[in-house]
């Protein structure tokens, strides 16, 4: 059983301390992959970009600085649930997002509705035993038939 939750959250992409833009920003979560979140960003002028990290890391990034490597994320300042930074790095590039933390702790609690965190586990095993289930029921049909 695949099941999902979808968002779309506005954002500011911010070039520089001078200059930013607002952009959507397709947030999705799959029962199939658990453990991540996928945000794909829409950029003026290019192709959609598409990240997949940690539910996790969203979820505790809300509240205090977290990440490591190519995905970090944290409060933007000190005042209580206002804004999050989601710093994005591939090498020396790096892009950096600014998001009102409400949406995205509504798309995170739908998420939590859908699998609580700590349940991804028994999630993951179940669809692999589903898929290997499903692949022997196909193999014995097709040899049958």
């Amino acid at each position: 059983m695949r099941e999902s939750v979808e968002a779309e959250v506005m954002m500011s992409f911010l070039v520089s301390e001078e200059l930013s833009f607002r952009i959507p920003v397709e947030l999705r979560y799959e029962t199939c992959d658990p453990y991540a979140v996928r945000l794909t960003f829409h950029l003026p002028g290019d192709a959609p970009v598409t990240w997949a990290f940690g539910r996790e890391l969203l979820v505790d990034g809300v509240g205090r600085p977290c990440g490591e490597g190519d995905v970090r994320v944290s409060p933007a300042g000190t005042e209580t649930l206002g804004d999050v930074l989601i710093r994005l790095q591939v090498g020396p590039d790096q892009a950096l997002f600014r998001s009102s933390v409400a949406p995205l702790v509504a798309f995170l609690d739908r998420t939590d509705k859908l699998v609580p965190l700590g349940q991804e586990g028994a999630l993951a095993d179940f669809d692999a035993h589903l898929d290997e289930a499903l692949d022997r029921i196909l193999a014995e049909e097709q040899s049958a038939g």
